[in-house]
């Protein structure tokens, strides 16, 4: 199980991940007429969802619902969530309980980071994304059927070790943390819980009969109304998709009471119209942004978009919040002056795709109303093929953010992109033009390498894409930012080098009933198709500055979405030799090669224990365990995952398996739980 750079892609699986566009997105043929009542089946078709539901809220009432699936209608609505939060904080700043432009610290004086500058992040950074916060400090926060708010409970000690990677206010970048944070300002603001705080002032006031918190349903008759979710092509349904940050990703709800709560923020329901129209102004100008446009993202406090196309063509008001889990997507689109609100949910899918199906749905109820949304087409500008400034060829070299790119800009007008972390993604050529841009052959898609006043340069792409059934999408944002120059020695380089491609590692700090642990499969599969031609920048490993033989710093600042969820990691060996690597939201992983062989112990049974620190044990499969059919006595809070040689899951009783599998050959085994949890292990 040779694989490359799973240390980065681990944080990755913590995250609850939005739709990131790219220069790559597949262009469709433009429709004459869009069967707009469709437009939910056609985000299904696209994405392959399972179960979609739909509906539309007009001055007061659901006018239009439906579903492709069955009975079940609950859904997770992630990061929609953080609606619900800025709602809660502008209620309070209302009502003189907090200020939005004072710091955070003077609500939570437990709040510390190590780096002076966090003293500067007020509340309205956590909203609009500016705070400079790393991203996702979200260990054990994406569970199955499991409340725990341990993600939550442990975020102030996780931040107090971090630093920024941005100053407070340069510029707005997507963050769950800034969200967590803000549940933490309400509940110490409000003196309840936050559960509580909703109830009382937004679901109830809203009359929001069917929307849920996580305790509420894990033992709750309710559960049973939550649509069935997947892992992968597997037919078998998971257990419940739980997050364990509510503010910023964990409420469930039907697409009625979605809608219904984006209708609420249409008049006074639960907040005064000067908080509304403070949450739809374009909080992403206030710091560093492309001055080009329209995008995908454009952030308002708690909205990710709030001049969204195609309304914005309009000049009709469309604010659109997005979300995605592991397992449920959701988008909600509200237009405060029409009144109307609507919500597409799906198990499966992707959130921007359903925002989008959400917009038809409301474009076709504006029609009854006589009212007509430009849905043109965007189009590059007139501009024709150019000889380019000797200078720009200066622009050359590394970008990074989500991908890190190499780009070389030639004297007769050329740009070759190439991917360093993507082999199996082909070059791509651009041509300048007048207009100084650099364009593809078919004359859709543009770049340019813009200087900016921070002094970085970046990555500025430009795309518009239509989709059958859903309409048009605009890209219009930096995608990645060139990477300063960082001279090392050429021993460092080939340390990082190493471990950045040789070095596979598990993950020894998460809960154990942390959806990480069934996503390993997916990341050793990805990991072995990349194999090990990935390249480095020099100096770098992936965007991560190379600092010493045991430390590399996150470099990207990039407002939007591409410059999200950065971290510093340190890499150390321990008195043993044992190759240990530590990111700075929390996450602890350690080498493969250090993972001892299971023993099946003299008399066919021995006892494993959770240590004093909580880490996981991890066992290879070897040939004197192989074949045999292990019997696990699993100890309360605490759980057990067997893997085949490919590293797919065979077997959990977090997924509802029984504690008694056949050991597969070159497989391995992870038992987790809380320390001093005991499991007792037979072999038959």
């Amino acid at each position: 199980m040779k694989q490359a750079k799973i240390a980065n892609r681990l944080s990755a699986l913590l995250l609850a991940l939005v739709l990131s566009l790219s220069l790559s997105v597949p262009a469709f043929a433009a429709e004459e007429t869009l069967d707009r009542a469709k437009a939910p089946a056609a985000a299904q078709e696209l994405t392959g969802a399972t179960v979609t539901a739909w509906a539309v809220w007009r001055e007061g009432e659901i006018v239009e619902s439906g579903s492709t699936g069955g009975e079940q209608d609950l859904f997770g609505v992630g990061s929609v969530s953080k609606i619900y939060t800025t709602v809660a904080v502008m209620q309070l700043a209302e009502a003189g309980k907090l200020d939005l432009d004072q710091p955070v610290v003077k609500y939570l004086p437990n709040f510390k980071m190590a780096d002076p500058r966090y003293k500067d992040i007020t509340v309205r950074m956590l909203l609009n994304h500016s705070s400079g916060l790393m991203g996702s400090s979200m260990g054990s926060g994406l569970l199955f059927d499991d409340a725990s708010s341990t993600a939550t409970d442990q975020l102030l000690d996780r931040l107090a070790t971090q630093r920024l990677k941005a100053a407070p206010g340069a510029y707005s970048v997507y963050c769950n943390d800034g969200f967590t944070l803000a549940e933490l300002v309400v509940e110490a603001v409000s003196d309840i819980s936050f559960q509580d705080y909703l109830h009382a002032n937004i679901l109830d006031p809203a009359g929001l009969e069917k929307t849920y918190f996580p305790d509420e349903l894990v033992d709750g008759k309710e559960k049973t109304r939550l649509v069935p979710i997947y892992q992968g092509q597997d037919a078998r349904p998971l257990p419940m998709d739980c997050l364990g940050v509510v503010g910023a990703g964990g409420i469930y709800a039907t697409a009625e009471d979605l809608a219904a709560f984006g209708g609420a923020l249409t008049d006074e329901t639960l907040l005064k119209n000067a908080s509304l129209d403070a949450m739809a102004a374009p909080e992403y100008a206030r710091g560093l942004w492309p001055e080009e446009g329209p995008d995908g993202l454009a952030y308002g406090l708690g909205w990710d978009n709030v001049e969204w196309f195609p309304f914005s063509q309009s000049k009709i008001t469309a604010l659109v919040k997005g979300g995605d889990t592991q397992y449920y997507h959701s988008g909600l689109v509200v237009l405060p002056e029409h009144k109307m609100a609507a919500a597409v949910i799906s198990s499966g899918g992707v959130s921007t795709y359903n925002e989008m199906a959400a917009s038809q749905l409301l474009i076709a109820e504006l029609e009854k109303k006589n009212v007509t949304v430009d849905e043109t087409p965007l189009k590059l500008p007139q501009a024709e093929p150019a000889s380019m400034p000797k200078e720009l060829t200066a622009l050359s070299g590394y970008y990074g953010s989500l991908y890190v790119y190499k780009i070389d800009v030639t004297e007769d007008g050329k740009l070759n992109l190439h991917y360093l972390n993507m082999p199996g993604v082909p070059d791509t050529t651009f041509t300048y033009y007048s207009d100084g841009s650099f364009r593809d052959e078919e004359n859709v898609s543009a770049l340019r390498l813009v200087e900016e006043e921070n002094g970085q340069t970046y990555f500025y792409q430009w795309a518009f894409s239509d989709y059958p059934g859903l309409g048009g999408m605009p890209v219009s944002n930096y995608s990645a930012m060139r990477l300063p120059e960082n001279k090392i020695s050429q021993e460092l380089q080939e340390h990082w080098d190493t471990i950045m491609s040789e070095v596979t590692v598990v993950p020894m700090n998460e809960r154990y009933s942390s959806q990480v642990y069934a996503a390993l499969g997916a990341s050793f599969a990805m990991e072995a198709a990349l194999g090990d031609e990935v390249e480095l920048a020099p100096g770098y490993a992936g965007v991560m500055k190379i600092v010493d033989e045991t430390h590399a710093q996150y470099v990207p600042q990039i407002p939007g979405s591409a410059g999200r969820d950065g971290n510093d990691v340190k890499a150390w060996r321990d008195e043993k030799g044992v190759l240990w690597m530590s990111q700075s939201n929390g996450t602890v992983t350690m080498d493969i090669q250090a993972v001892p062989q299971l023993s099946a112990g003299k008399n066919q049974s021995v006892a494993c224990t959770i240590q004093p620190n909580g880490y996981a044990r991890w066992y290879k499969i070897g040939d004197s365990t192989a074949g045999k059919t292990i019997n696990i006595q699993i100890p309360e809070n605490a759980g057990f995952w067997l893997y085949d040689s490919k590293g797919q899951v065979v077997a959990s009783n977090v997924l509802g398996d029984a504690p008694a599998a056949e050991l597969p050959e070159g497989g391995l085994i992870v038992f987790a739980g809380d320390p001093g949890a005991r499991f007792e292990l037979t072999f038959q």
